[in-house]
């Protein structure tokens, strides 16, 4: 029998929002553990190949992350040989950080684990609150 967290004040989504936050990022980094990555470099991983060749700048900006802590992230990413650096096509200061095959393999892994870590994490909610509670929490940007 699990026992029910004790109730809290209303008023206090942002500590809702960050305890469910906490949970699955410590969840998902444990799920990660075998590949060395951690939820913050899944994400850019994963942006990275959703988004198709963005600059440090522009992945910071869809992360919503500073961009020094995209160059490290990029830079773990590079050393594992999971994403590359071109060059821009019309800005030679530019790279763009691009998947390489053995990215879009670990990444292809990890997201079947990431899905893992929702699932449990939602698993109190049917279909449509999880499609409920993902679309409100795209409104807050």
């Amino acid at each position: 029998m699990t026992q029910e967290p004790p109730p809290v004040p209303s008023g206090r989504i942002g500590y809702l929002l960050a305890r469910a936050g906490g949970r699955a990022i410590r969840n998902l980094n444990r799920a990660l553990e075998p590949y060395g990555l951690r939820s913050r470099h899944y994400t850019v991983l994963s942006a990275s190949a959703e988004h198709g060749g963005l600059s440090q700048r522009e992945l910071g900006l869809v992360l919503g992350a500073d961009p020094s802590a995209v160059v490290a992230l990029v830079d773990d990413l590079q050393r594992k040989g999971l994403v590359r650096r071109d060059p821009h096509p019309e800005d030679r200061r530019t790279r763009l950080v691009v998947v390489t095959e053995e990215g879009a393999r670990t990444l292809a892994e990890t997201r079947k684990l990431a899905r893992g870590v929702d699932d449990e994490l939602l698993a109190d909610l049917g279909p449509a609150e999880r499609r409920t509670l993902e679309e409100l929490l795209l409104r807050l940007r």
